[in-house]
């Protein structure tokens, strides 16, 4: 997972679609991005999605960049251009009871595969963001920084990051006391204060430390 395969070669000034221009210049199609959103948070869902876009002008998403950097806004646009334009897109959740289960980095690795499992087409080659992911069943790239310099996976991070968001709505509407619609899960200065004064709700992360000391802090008298 860490070369491009035999006559591939990605110049440095390709712009966000030299990756799969390079692929299919080696004879490799379909391409697959794959990325997730959530792994970092304390509470709520883990999600992943992966993401093969056509050839061409159709697979030209306006707009595509990195959801981190688009306003929510522009990711909604894009997420409904991806939808619209691929030629298959899948996402996954793996809830917060999975991921204390699996650990954090399995969880993470888990999703992904499962992603790539979902799509309703084969890929030939998957694009991972920073890291490989064995058991893919298909050869791969890890690419650092990938959701920046790979349009397959930056229209992944885009799927992954509206999903969540859009289950972090409704985990607010269920859970009003925590702000989950604002901080979406992540550690926050209020997200803290909340923890601290209502403790864990059934959606939160016990992995995660300070989870831990507000459950411990609402119930000091419990066995280890």
């Amino acid at each position: 997972m860490s070369d491009l395969p035999r006559g591939a070669t990605v110049r440095r000034d390709a712009g966000l679609y030299g990756y799969e221009r390079a692929l299919r210049r080696a004879g490799i199609d379909p391409i697959a991005g794959v990325d997730e959103a959530g792994r970092g948070a304390c509470a709520g869902p883990l999600v992943a999605a992966a993401v093969i876009l056509p050839e061409g002008t159709r697979g030209r998403v306006p707009g595509l960049a990195d959801s981190k950097l688009l306003t929510a806004r522009a990711r909604e646009r894009c997420y409904a251009e991806i939808q619209r334009r691929a030629v298959a897109w899948s996402a996954v959740v793996v809830e917060s009871g999975e991921c204390d289960e699996l650990g954090m980095h399995v969880a993470n690795i888990e999703a992904l595969r499962r992603a790539v499992a979902k799509l309703a087409e084969r890929p030939a080659y998957v694009l991972t963001d920073g890291f490989g992911v064995d058991g893919l069943g298909v050869p791969g790239l890890a690419v650092w920084k990938g959701d920046r310099v790979a349009a397959c996976i930056a229209a992944a991070s885009v799927i992954a990051k509206v999903t969540r968001d859009r289950l972090m709505a409704d985990l607010d509407r269920a859970h009003p006391a925590y702000g989950f619609a604002v901080h979406k899960g992540y550690v926050t200065a209020g997200h803290s204060e909340a923890l601290q004064r209502h403790g864990p709700s059934p959606v939160h992360r016990m992995r995660f430390e300070n989870v831990r000391r507000a459950a411990a802090a609402m119930n000091p008298n419990a066995t280890p």
